[in-house]
């Protein structure tokens, strides 16, 4: 179960969406917003803000899910705790695969809590 619709691929819609589902990554939103924005202006490319959408579709796609959410933030947690390269390795392959699978939110397919 979601906690919101699943916004538009938009900064304004993502970032609307970040306020409920992650308000304490707002800060962090902002900060990638301006820097795809003056990287788009230094290259002349649209391409750092396409990634920028992207990046943010999936952590937006996971925190909507509370129980993807955690699974993802505990890999994430376990993998800093790690005492070995392999043990974090397996964490981090768990929160790879989270976020891979939520990027496909794009296509319209729900991510499995």
């Amino acid at each position: 179960m979601s906690l919101i619709p699943r916004p538009e691929r938009s900064p304004g819609a993502l970032r609307a969406a970040c306020a409920v589902v992650a308000p304490g990554l707002l800060p962090a939103y902002d900060r990638a917003k301006d820097r795809a924005l003056a990287e788009a202006v230094e290259h002349g490319s649209l391409k750092p803000v396409h990634a920028y959408l992207a990046h943010w579709a999936a952590l937006i796609e996971i925190e909507r899910h509370p129980a993807v959410a955690r699974r993802y933030h505990r890999a994430e947690y376990l993998a800093r705790l790690a005492t070995t390269p392999e043990e974090a390795r397996e964490h981090l392959a768990t929160a790879s695969a989270l976020y891979r699978e939520a990027v496909t939110w794009s296509g319209g397919r729900a991510i499995s809590p």
